[in-house]
């Protein structure tokens, strides 16, 4: 590899990074034009391991704006992160894989006590698979995939 290519591979991890990270920012925040905003057109998100929906972005984000209103204190923690550049003849490709593990520990609504809201209640935790291609507009998610492993609930 030249020095060049070297320098694209790293600066196109670092944009799926940034992705990996958008994506969660939007959905603790609830910013659902954001969300929307990091797919590709035809992006699809699955959250059917978690028992939530599967579709397109854009009906996700509808679902999700609704879901997340019962947990209105959510924290997403996305670690462990592999990605897998498309190798396009010793150059990075137009498309990627990630895999990460997540931690998300969240409230559930009217468990706040006097007016301050009291420790995480519900934590789930699994891994994501995040597919995205390079687009004009830059990296962009063409299929998010929960594969929940566990779940916790406490009184």
């Amino acid at each position: 590899m030249t020095q060049r290519v070297d320098l694209a591979t790293v600066m196109d991890r670092l944009a799926i990074d940034e992705v990996v990270s958008g994506y969660a920012v939007a959905v603790d925040d609830g910013d659902w034009e954001g969300y929307r905003a990091l797919f590709a057109p035809a992006g699809r998100a699955d959250y059917s391991s978690a028992g939530g929906m599967e579709g397109p972005a854009g009906e996700v984000a509808d679902w999700l704006a609704e879901t997340m209103k019962l947990f209105p204190v959510r924290q997403h923690l996305i670690v462990n992160r592999l990605i897998r550049l498309e190798d396009s003849g010793g150059s990075p490709g137009d498309s990627a894989e990630v895999r990460a593990d997540f931690l998300n520990p969240m409230r559930l609504a009217g468990e706040e006590f006097d007016g301050t809201v009291t420790a995480p209640n519900f934590v789930a935790a699994g891994r994501y698979t995040f597919a995205l291609a390079r687009t004009h507009d830059g990296w962009r998610l063409t299929r998010v995939t929960v594969h929940e492993k566990w779940r916790h609930i406490s009184a």
